[in-house]
């Protein structure tokens, strides 16, 4: 691996201006292919295999008229205060706007809340349900303008009017303040890292490339795929992170290279052979990771892992390739303005050193030589201080977001509050239950039967009338609870009247299935907790062989299994008390708390593992290269914190700055899961990777990389430590003539 890499490092190198040209024509293609695809139709989220998907399909097949889970839109009218909505003016008023509404262009119909019953009891707030004949991505904005429009009409006279439903929303889009905070926090932390301007640019610049031609390929086929926005932003959000941190490390074992006096080829072939190794195991573990997200089976969480795997390859590819081209083309502009102008370089372009006195310790051997001498404290504080952060996630609730978790500044949202108020909370989330009576002998029967029985279950606000299909062979019911959609009492009320129901089944030989968008989010939530061990066992398992090929043994990887599952605890510990117990809700602009979003603990714990392992590989590589060269365990801890502790440290700041820079987004799978990344990548990188790692490997000492003999002959040999390549290119005698003996470490004998 080492030397196959090494040869493209120093082809890149060479051929810098073709390399440079290709990715540009590639960059290029993709935004044209991104700008003439067509616009893609909103899909619903799907569950195949469970009862909800059952039952919209269903009625799919029995009402095709209608489009079961399409566009609709809630105008809810509140009457002043000392008011009622029932007031003649009032009711003129409303008439008016519904009927500026109703047979407008892509509105199938507008329900008459006057005559439809839609009234609350107090005669305070009515409702208007309008349908359209598209979905909520194909309506115009002539369509959406008119129900604004006649939103504000209604207003003018001094009715509160707020629209809820789907017609409004919006896919959220890329590009943000928050986002450029990010960036700009992760260009400050490279100037500070690498001590250049054109290095830092260089890492940005490649970074760029990658996530601009990812986000390009993702929109040219959000058609043929069926993609979502949510896909393009999470390809942006994981190729933006990966991609900085990718060139960081390779640039910075560059820099280590050209000090040692190798000349600009040869050092650029021999980063992309180490550090390029490291990147191409680390892109891997990532990959499978996101791969793996498959085994849900959602359809959009497939997607979501797709795209981000794809931005994630992309992103090693272009590590690989065009940084060792930009680093011929910026020449010696790479190297920090400190070792352009220090006497270790002769100026002659050579780059060979002198030998200069040593300096002090840098904060990484610093920190590498306390945990040495105190492993078994660092372990107890690091491991305890993790476990209380992730106590909270015993409290963890899984749900769906809907118009109560957005801000109260928006239209949804208020229009969710007044229904609650007029309706009760359980009006927002109304079940719907499907009677299939083709194999019944009386369809009107079997769903009056089914009706008495639903009504009859505690925690039913109301039933309303049966609505049949033109065959007559499938009826349609309203259940309204008395809890809101969110709550655990809902989820409990649709297990019991599906239990209530079978007994129905059984007497009439009809059909009863429960959906709606509510007992649809209840689904998912059970099947994402039922996929997690699975997820868990093909993931983790694939990861630690893989890791086990890389270091060579067999603690190793399990180590860092364990590891990220505290990090990851600590981030489920974090969403829990943000989102549901609601501290620091300001901070992030959360105004309602609410269950976590049931489809973060796997996707979270998917890209979270990813990533962990990067830090495990870049981190470990250095000392696993010390070891195998002779060092003592020891020996090889410090070596790996020399080398790589300031840049690990640098790229999990990038990392939790892209992360954190997507919080401001109103989406909230995309605010929740940068909450959940960001601590996910801080907790990992801070606490396991640099104390804990160093801790246990510490108390390990050689047995931390024994490796049976049997796996041994087994596992190929992947050579990422470039042992190869010391054999093959020896080092400038320069180098030698250098080179500092090992310092001991401590007062620990290894």
């Amino acid at each position: 691996m080492a030397t196959f890499l090494y040869r493209i490092g120093r082809w890149a190198f060479r051929r810098r201006r073709l390399v440079g040209g290709l990715w540009l024509g590639a960059l290029l293609l993709a935004v044209v292919a991104a700008a003439v695809a067509p616009q893609a139709e909103e899909e619903d989220l799907s569950m195949p295999g469970t009862e909800s998907q059952e039952a919209f399909d269903l009625l799919d097949e029995r009402f095709p008229e209608s489009n079961a889970q399409g566009a609709e839109a809630r105008l809810v009218f509140q009457a002043p205060d000392g008011q009622r909505v029932t007031a003649k003016e009032n009711k003129a008023a409303v008439k008016d706007t519904l009927g500026s509404l109703d047979g407008g262009d892509q509105v199938a119909s507008a329900t008459d809340p006057y005559r439809t019953g839609a009234v609350s009891k107090d005669g305070t707030i009515a409702y208007s349900t309008i349908t359209y004949t598209e979905d909520a991505r194909d309506l115009t904005t002539e369509t959406k303008s008119a129900l604004e429009d006649a939103a504000s009409k209604a207003r003018d006279t001094g009715l509160t009017v707020e629209i809820g439903g789907s017609a409004l929303e919006a896919e959220e889009a890329p590009g943000g303040t928050t986002e450029i905070i990010g960036v700009a926090v992760a260009a400050v932390v490279l100037v500070v890292t690498l001590g250049s301007l054109v290095a830092a640019g260089l890492s940005l610049l490649t970074a760029f490339v990658g996530v601009a031609i990812s986000f390009g390929l993702v929109s040219a086929l959000t058609v043929p795929l069926g993609l979502t926005d949510t896909v393009a932003i999470l390809a942006l959000m994981l190729g933006l992170a990966v991609g900085i941190d990718y060139a960081l490390f390779i640039t910075s074992r560059y820099r280590d290279e050209r000090a040692q006096g190798r000349d600009p080829e040869e050092a650029a072939g021999r980063a992309v052979g180490t550090a390029g190794s490291a990147v191409v195991f680390a892109g891997a573990t990532v990959f499978i990771a996101l791969v793996g997200l498959g085994v849900v089976g959602i359809p959009e969480l497939t997607k979501m892992g797709m795209g981000g795997a794809g931005a994630v390859a992309l992103a090693v590819l272009v590590a690989l390739t065009l940084t060792p081209a930009l680093f011929g083309l910026f020449g010696r502009r790479v190297l920090s303005r400190a070792a352009r102008k220090a006497p270790s370089y002769d100026g002659s372009g050579s780059g060979h050193p002198v030998p200069v006195a040593a300096g002090r310790p840098g904060l990484g051997t610093r920190w590498a030589r306390f945990v040495l001498r105190r492993p078994v404290a660092v372990l107890m504080v690091a491991g305890l201080g993790l476990g209380t952060v992730a106590l909270p996630t015993l409290s963890l609730e899984l749900g769906l977001p809907g118009d109560e978790s957005k801000s109260v500044e928006t239209t949804q949202r208020r229009a969710y509050d007044l229904l609650s108020d007029g309706f009760g909370p359980g009006f927002n989330g109304p079940l719907t239950v499907v009677v299939n009576a083709s194999e019944a002998a009386d369809t009107r029967a079997a769903t009056d039967l089914v009706a008495k029985t639903v009504k009859g279950v505690d925690g039913v606000a109301s039933v309303g009338e049966p609505a049949l299909s033109k065959t007559k062979d499938t009826a349609v019911l309203t259940a309204v609870p008395k809890t809101a959609p969110n709550s655990g009492e809902t989820k409990d009320l649709v297990q019991e009247i599906r239990g209530e129901v079978s007994g129905v089944e059984a007497d009439t030989g009809a059909t009863v299935l429960v959906t709606g968008k509510t007992a649809m989010n209840i689904d998912i939530s059970e099947a994402m907790s039922d996929a997690l061990i699975p997820y868990l066992t093909v993931v983790i398992g694939l990861a630690v062989l893989l890791l086990m090929v890389v270091f060579r043994s067999v603690l190793v990887p399990l180590k860092a299994a364990l590891g990220f599952l505290l990090s990851v605890g600590a981030a489920f510990g974090v969403l829990v008390a943000v989102f549901q117990w609601g501290w620091a809700a300001d901070l992030f602009g959360i105004e309602q708390t609410g269950p976590v979003m049931s489809l973060m603990p796997i996707l979270i714990i998917g890209i979270v593992f990813g990533l962990a392992m990067d830090y495990e590989v870049f981190l470990l590589t250095r000392m696993r290269e010390a070891y195998v060269h002779g060092a003592s365990p020891g020996e090889a801890i410090v070596n790996g914190f020399r080398h790589s502790g300031r840049v690990v440290a640098a790229a999990a700041i990038i990392m939790v700055s892209v992360f954190a820079g997507f919080i401001g987004m109103s989406s909230p799978t995309i605010q929740t899961m940068g909450v959940g990344l960001a601590a996910a990548v801080a907790f990992d990188a801070f606490v396991v990777r640099m104390a804990i790692v160093p801790a246990v490997l510490a108390l390990l000492g050689h047995r931390a990389w024994w490796l049976p003999r049997i796996l041994s002959r087994v596992l190929p040999n992947v050579d990422i430590e470039g042992e190869a390549l010391s054999r093959r290119v020896p080092a400038p005698a320069a180098v030698h003539e250098a080179a500092v003996p090992p310092q001991p470490v401590g007062r620990h004998r290894y």
